[in-house]
């Protein structure tokens, strides 16, 4: 069963899409051209590229992949970051320095800032044996989720929402967690995402690359980073937080 729109959700707690998919990777043996969920390399434009930079220094954001958005029509979220001696934008979800854009028929976000034609900028790395900055390219492969793990994904969400005050208050959950995944409900550190209704989540994140064998390099501070697109899929945002 692919992951397919709701029609229910009215924001960033609820599950705009079903079933949840864990993200894997598969090294890329060549660039991937096609109009699939990737990280790094080049961006597949379905529409003229519009490369971000930071609002502050016009400094070319970094690419970190591009994720499909479930629906009757192909579009991709593309996202952005800025990146700076090993220290990455994102916090403010509507800062400029972390940008997810949709095409084709998109809406650029009001706050991001698009660089001339012809801009490019780094994709993502991860660590070389020398401190060197190796490019990456990954399939990203949505596969179906153990039973046991979707429901402790879903007893945490529920536990999250108690806290908020938003539902029952459930005792912690302590089953096995999973932190990269498409569609369902989420879990946020401090039990709360930084953007409010309408915004539906798309995915979560995992930072990655202090590790020998990290398969590319995201500093969240040991957090999640988490997608959203609005509820006609035309518009994005993006942030990280950690626990």
């Amino acid at each position: 069963m692919i992951t397919r729109p709701t029609g229910q959700a009215e924001g960033p707690y609820d599950a705009a899409f079903l079933p949840r998919r864990q993200m894997t990777l598969r090294a890329a043996e060549q660039p991937i051209s096609d109009p699939v969920a990737k990280l790094g390399g080049q961006p597949v434009w379905l529409a003229e590229p519009t490369w971000p930079v930071d609002p502050s220094t016009g400094r070319p954001l970094v690419f970190v992949g591009q994720f499909p958005i479930p629906g009757d029509e192909l579009r991709l979220a593309y996202l952005f970051i800025d990146e700076e001696d090993v220290i990455m934008g994102g916090t403010d979800p509507e800062a400029g320095d972390a940008v997810l854009l949709v095409q084709p028929g998109g809406r650029i976000p009001s706050f991001a800032v698009i660089g001339p034609s012809g801009t490019q900028g780094r994709t993502l790395w991860r660590w070389g044996p020398d401190d060197s900055e190796i490019p990456v390219e990954w399939h990203v492969d949505l596969q179906p989720i153990p039973p046991g793990i979707d429901r402790s994904i879903d007893d945490q969400a529920a536990f999250e929402r108690g806290m908020r005050g938003e539902g029952p208050r459930v005792q912690l959950p302590g089953g096995e967690d999973l932190h990269d995944y498409v569609g369902g409900t989420a879990c946020y550190p401090n039990h709360r995402a930084r953007v409010g209704a309408p915004w539906q989540f798309l995915f979560k994140i995992s930072d990655a690359g202090e590790a020998e064998g990290d398969p590319y390099f995201l500093n969240f501070g040991y957090g999640y980073g988490f997608g959203f697109v609005s509820p006609d899929h035309r518009e994005g945002r993006f942030f990280w937080a950690r626990p």
